[in-house]
């Protein structure tokens, strides 16, 4: 049976975060689950005076074209597809994916086909069409956050129906901040990294692109990072889950990689040139998110983190490196994970995963629930 509280979602999605008008081509693309929200997405965007357009794709169906896959495939796909993806004016992505290792067995060398192949157009439908991504409330998510079904769904719901437009209101003195500054210093265990994030701009994500949401995101001058950066969050990465991952920089690239895969790591690393480099930095301020569950779009979100992103940048806040990847990995720094110390041009602004700064107590986890 249809959850009531669907409707609220799909409200969120198709009046805030697409912002959807009269005779607009909206894309739905499912991944295994979330039958429901998709059809209450249908139903509201048709109320629109709007057309929505429906794909579903199964991970384990997936898997099999993508073991076979030719470069030659890819390319006579993408002439097939491109008309039709750029004719879209939105897209949501619906992720209820049954099993996150379901791709783990597909040779790396078919991800990269279809990740060079489809590199354009994926990039073309980030930076040029209206798009959020949101995850389906399945028993897969749950028992990644160590909760029931039922609690993860009704966590779920929490998450995902705060007030975007108040969150937005309480990130501009960060977003302010952020664009004034020029050297960035991140302290914590394992870590002393240095960049700077001069001229590159400052983007606020509150619920236009990703639900759940809540991150302020730069990225460093590309040839600026220097120093070591130890995560201490697992990250699923094409059905691998990786965890212990430590990076060392220098003018920029990683010069070395470790972690409990470590040829896997670096296998990633050297899908191209800009795979190892920075493309993002952003800092996780959502006050509901708390814990890690190894689930990107969750955890990237999560109070008092930060993420530190190898691949390809933004066209919002563009430092011009560029790849198919982009791979968020993120280093909890509230006190229980260990602790941390961010420094925007010598000042203290985040320390233990609070901020300090007085322009931007109001985005600590007791201010935001209220």
């Amino acid at each position: 049976m249809k959850d009531p509280r669907l409707a609220k979602i799909a409200t969120n999605l198709v009046s805030y975060s697409l912002d959807v008008q009269p005779g607009e081509n909206i894309l739905i693309w499912v991944f295994d689950d979330g039958e429901p929200l998709a059809a209450e997405l249908m139903k509201q965007i048709y109320a629109k005076g709007a057309y929505p357009h429906l794909r579903m794709q199964r991970q384990s169906l997936h898997r099999e074209w993508l073991t076979g896959l030719s470069e030659a495939q890819v390319k006579q796909q993408i002439q097939w597809e491109q008309p039709f993806l750029y004719g879209m004016q939105g897209f949501v992505t619906i992720h209820g994916e049954l099993n996150d290792s379901e791709l783990s067995n597909v040779p790396k060398e078919k991800f990269s086909i279809y990740a060079k192949g489809y590199q354009e157009v994926f990039q073309h439908m980030d930076n040029r069409k209206k798009g959020v991504r949101i995850n389906y409330p399945t028993a897969s998510l749950a028992q990644k956050a160590n909760m029931s079904t039922e609690a993860f769904t009704d966590f779920y719901f929490d998450v995902c129906s705060l007030d975007y437009q108040k969150l937005h209101e309480a990130v501009m003195p960060l977003h302010k901040l952020m664009d004034q500054t020029d050297h960035v210093r991140i302290i914590g265990p394992g870590t002393d990294l240095s960049f700077s994030i001069k001229g590159i701009g400052t983007t606020i994500a509150v619920g236009k692109r990703n639900v759940p949401d809540g991150e302020v995101y730069t990225s460093p001058v590309r040839d600026s990072v220097n120093g070591v950066i130890s995560y201490n969050t697992p990250s699923n990465y094409e059905g691998t889950s990786f965890d212990d991952i430590r990076f060392t920089f220098e003018k920029g690239r990683i010069v070395e990689a470790t972690a409990n895969h470590r040829e896997k790591l670096n296998k990633v690393l050297d899908t191209d040139e800009g795979a190892r480099f920075i493309g993002e930095f952003a800092i996780g301020i959502n006050p509901y998110i708390l814990h890690p569950m190894n689930d990107i779009l969750f955890d990237e979100k999560i109070a008092g983190s930060f993420h530190f992103t190898p691949g390809s940048a933004y066209e919002k806040a563009d430092n011009g490196n560029r790849s198919s990847i982009h791979w968020d990995l993120i280093c909890i720094q509230r006190q229980e994970y260990g602790g941390g110390e961010i420094w925007f041009d010598d000042v203290l602004i985040r320390k233990d995963g609070l901020f300090v700064h007085e322009d931007l107590l109001g985005l600590n986890p007791d201010q935001l629930k209220l």
